[in-house]
């Protein structure tokens, strides 16, 4: 016996973020985590999404990617289809059938492949999607996958992990890393206050944590912090990718605001890193 196909909607404008987070916020209390519970099964399309040119302006300048470049200004930057898929991806996330609080809900990767360059002018199908729940060392797991696709064929995809951190009885040991030697570093980056406030205006992700001090304390954070896919981003302008490329990037420490980071690369992998050495966020890139 076949199960049913997942269901599709399809949406006509992508979702605002600022209700999708109330509402996560909201049903947060509510949700009990477990690896083994139920999750969302719809499919969300946005079948002719075109970026806003002043945004992803916006978000090059902020994340360090070129622009006005002839060889540059034409080509999507290899992170910004996640953020034309966030507000679809966050509809999901906030709902009430996932099974984890969004609240407290950390992003701990992201897997990108992209087929090719993506012009900037173009129109896009997007497809988010919650692949499935597994277990983690520190609670449960979410996999959310990104598609983006150009008369069909899919250019540019995504698969993030989400950890809703509760007690755990099992012996799991997923989500730990490989210890490696530390890349030579490259350069030093003095990162203002302000980078979560200019992030989350060009992204639309205006998560309070990233924001303000004062509003980031409620989480348990001493000061702003950066958002996980700035970081990166910041890391890949500087690296540097193919026009055919597989990513991968793991979160594992928050960047405080402001602060001082040291860019490591070698090859096709970087890193942050923060006082003491303290490691943010390590990845790699090559060509597909």
């Amino acid at each position: 016996m076949t199960s049913a196909p997942a269901p599709t909607v399809e949406l006509s404008d992508a979702p605002a973020l600022a209700p999708l987070l109330a509402r996560g916020a909201l049903l947060s209390p509510f949700k009990r985590p477990r690896p083994d519970a139920a999750h969302p099964r719809t499919r969300l399309v946005l079948p002719a999404l075109r970026a806003d040119t002043a945004r992803l302006v916006a978000y090059e300048r902020v994340c360090g990617f070129p622009t006005g470049s002839a060889s540059h200004e034409d080509a999507l930057p290899v992170t910004y289809p996640h953020v034309l898929g966030f507000p679809l991806a966050m509809r999901l996330m906030s709902g009430p059938d996932f099974p984890l609080p969004l609240l407290g809900l950390v992003h701990t990767s992201i897997r990108i492949t992209r087929h090719r360059a993506a012009p900037a002018t173009g129109a896009y199908e997007l497809t988010v999607y919650v692949e499935g729940l597994a277990p983690h060392r520190r609670g449960t797991e979410a996999a959310v996958v990104t598609e983006m696709r150009d008369g069909g064929d899919v250019v540019w995809e995504s698969r993030s992990t989400y950890l809703a951190r509760h007690r755990t009885t099992s012996g799991h040991r997923k989500g730990q890393e490989e210890e490696r030697e530390p890349l030579p570093a490259v350069d030093e980056w003095r990162l203002a206050g302000d980078v979560g406030r200019r992030y989350g205006a060009a992204s639309g992700d205006r998560n309070p944590i990233h924001l303000h001090p004062l509003t980031a304390r409620l989480f348990g954070f001493p000061r702003a912090i950066a958002h996980g896919m700035w970081t990166v981003a910041r890391c890949l302008a500087a690296h540097g990718t193919p026009d055919a490329a597989e990513v991968r990037a793991d979160f594992r420490a928050p960047v405080l605001l402001p602060g001082t980071v040291t860019y490591a690369a070698e090859g096709g992998r970087f890193e942050l890193r923060g006082d003491g050495g303290r490691v943010h966020v390590t990845g790699e890139v090559g060509p597909l």
